[in-house]
């Protein structure tokens, strides 16, 4: 062995002798992934929040949503035109129950005290992908769309529980 190769080996294989359990735990340890997978794509979002979906694909939180055991609720609206369409397609996608008002105040009790009154909850990733952006579904009634997932968001952080939604414009 070359003299700087030396320098680079554990005293314990240069001498012949097994190396200690520490060496084996170490190079062990370096196989190893830095995160658990349960921590990704999500450690740096916190738990309840309304946010673009930017760095994130939806299969990557659906898996999250798997490893965590909360719930995914994921909405695809490009077909939508107006805020009934958005409503309807959310009815249809989310499995609201048949009684649904298809306004957002019900769009509200929907996301927060029926499922509230359901049974505890282990918390929510939830994906509204391609929300529209045209004249009949203006910046105006996106934000009012949004304010209702924030406000489900901070429902569930009064009562400690995730809530994560994730969003795209068309």
């Amino acid at each position: 062995m070359k003299a700087h190769e030396q320098l680079q080996q554990p005293a314990s294989l240069m001498s012949g002798q097994p190396a200690p359990s520490s060496t084996v735990k170490k190079a062990t340890e370096m196989d190893q992934p830095l995160r658990q997978s349960q921590e990704l794509p999500l450690k740096s979002v916190r738990s309840n929040i309304v946010q673009s979906i930017r760095a994130f694909r939806v299969h990557e939180l659906q898996a999250a949503a798997a490893q965590l055991g909360q719930h995914f609720l994921y909405a695809n609206l490009a077909s939508a035109q107006s805020k009934q369409d958005v409503l309807d397609m959310l009815a249809e996608q989310f499995t609201f129950p048949a009684h649904f008002g298809k306004n957002f105040d019900a769009l509200y009790d929907c996301m927060t005290d029926s499922l509230h009154k359901s049974g505890s909850q282990p918390g929510f990733i939830v994906v509204l992908e391609q929300i529209p952006a045209n004249a009949r579904f203006d910046k105006e009634v996106r934000e009012q769309l949004l304010d209702i997932f924030r406000d489900a968001a901070d429902y569930w952080a009064d009562r400690k529980i995730a809530f994560r939604c994730f969003y795209s414009f068309l």
